[in-house]
């Protein structure tokens, strides 16, 4: 099974960084737009609705919250809204985050793995994960994201 797992040292405690993959306001900054909606509570849904192709509420991802370990694990299912898909039933995969304190800096790792192998929005997520933690890292360190141009 295809696996996508990214490791980055940030400037910022795990609080901080904890908060940007879980405060809407932050969420938002990062994730072009979107906002999260979770009751961050396992087995609850979990939705990142923001602009784009059905308008200013599009549901982009949907999944089922796994584990919440405040400032350490946040694993949740992953599906594509229904504006991404060409036909049929969109695919689950699994995206967790993994926060450890290295010194005086963060260690963030993020593993989006259990692919089925005809998914379509693998190329899709390859891509887009450089920017986001990209983001997460600039938003930690500085306040502020990188200007990638639209997001639509």
């Amino acid at each position: 099974m295809k696996e996508l797992k990214y490791q980055f040292y940030i400037g910022g405690t795990p609080a901080q960084v904890w908060d940007s993959l879980v405060s809407p306001d932050k969420v938002q900054q990062i994730y072009y737009g979107s906002t999260i909606h979770s009751s961050f509570t396992a087995g609850e849904p979990l939705k990142y609705i923001g602009p784009g192709a059905d308008g200013p509420d599009t549901l982009h991802v949907y999944g089922t919250v796994l584990e919440f370990s405040l400032e350490q694990a946040f694993r949740f299912t992953h599906k594509v809204g229904p504006s991404y898909l060409k036909s049929g039933e969109p695919h689950e995969s699994r995206i967790s985050w993994l926060l450890e304190p290295v010194g005086g800096c963060t260690k963030l790792t993020l593993i989006h793995d259990q692919w089925q192998p005809d998914d379509p929005s693998y190329g899709p997520s390859e891509s887009s994960w450089w920017q986001i933690l990209s983001n997460i890292k600039t938003l930690v360190e500085t306040g502020s994201t990188l200007d990638f141009g639209s997001w639509e």
